[in-house]
């Protein structure tokens, strides 16, 4: 089976080195997006799935657009017979998904129809979710909105980050797709039409998302913290600075009369330092002071002790 593999991200390119060691079918090519420049120096840097396929000899492509003509002949020019879509970060136009005779398919990162759009993973952890899953479906022109062929579940650990939670879905992501190849070329598998009156809508993150509401409970902003690393991060501001952090705990049993975003000193924990929110307190373990590096809350505390009584903005 000749197969066109669309990606760009590290998982992507983690589903792309699984497909190749299982000898899932010949990729012909691999489409990714443009090098972008990134960094102090603003050098070009291409994508980690452009590296993977670079380091295993693989043709690649790079449109700068999908509803260009050209892009279009080049892959119809290939005669894949299945494209694989994993995080490729644009929408497909019906003129490309024509081109396969078994289809585009694509892994999402939720159990559709919920969390459609960009930021399942950060919705599943931010809303509490216990558990959340995999989705192979078949691509139609809407916004994650094509029949699905397979889902597995999996649960969320109440360590995990949208960063270590992604790492696991794409996992086990790369493994129901080897399983499912074969089946659905074989007309096994049947696609099954999603009910779209359960469908959830999920909104692309910005960098005011991690700005730390301090009225919320300490549980929440726990949670805020894991659905937002690595990117924006949890947030705050003392003294013109921005302060990100890294790792935190919670504490609902300590009931403070000071204002919430008070900065305390806890004396029954080396954590050291906490953030009074909501009916507890924040425990802070590991922070980060804009332009400097990470540290634990008992050295901050020891670095910078004026921050004490202090309430972030």
């Amino acid at each position: 089976m000749r197969i066109v593999f669309m990606g760009t991200p590290q998982y992507s390119a983690q589903v792309l080195h699984t497909l190749i060691n299982h000898n899932a079918g010949e990729i012909v090519a691999v489409v990714t997006t443009p090098d972008r420049r990134s960094g102090r120096g603003r050098k070009l840097e291409a994508s980690p799935v452009k590296h993977i396929a670079q380091k295993l000899r693989l043709p690649v492509l790079q449109p700068a657009s999908l509803r260009n003509e050209d892009a279009i002949a080049q892959i119809r020019s290939l005669s894949p017979d299945l494209i694989i879509v994993v995080a490729y970060g644009l929408l497909l136009p019906k003129d490309l998904l024509d081109i396969p005779q078994y289809g585009c398919l694509n892994l999402h990162p939720s159990l559709l129809p919920k969390y459609r759009g960009p930021s399942p993973v950060v919705s599943s952890i931010k809303n509490g979710d216990t558990s959340t899953g995999i989705s192979l479906m078949l691509l139609d022109p809407g916004m994650d909105t094509g029949p699905v062929i397979s889902q597995e579940a999996l649960e969320i650990n109440n360590t995990d980050t949208a960063e270590t939670l992604t790492h696991r879905l794409f996992e086990r992501g790369a493994d129901l797709l080897i399983r499912s190849i074969a089946p659905w070329a074989e007309r096994t598998l049947k696609p099954h039409k999603q009910d779209d009156s359960q469908a959830t809508i999920t909104m692309k993150i910005t960098r005011e998302d991690g700005l730390a509401d301090w009225s919320l409970q300490p549980i929440v902003l726990d949670r805020y913290r894991r659905a937002f690393t690595p990117w924006p991060g949890l947030y705050s501001h003392w003294d013109g600075k921005m302060i990100k952090f890294l790792d935190t705990s919670y504490d609902t049993s300590v009931q403070s009369t000071h204002p919430p975003g008070s900065i305390l000193k806890l004396s029954n924990s080396k954590k050291s330092i906490g953030v009074v929110s909501g009916n507890g307190i924040l425990e802070i373990n590991v922070l980060q002071l804009e332009g400097k590096s990470a540290i634990s809350g008992e050295d901050f505390l020891k670095g910078y002790p004026s921050i004490e009584r202090a309430i972030l903005k």
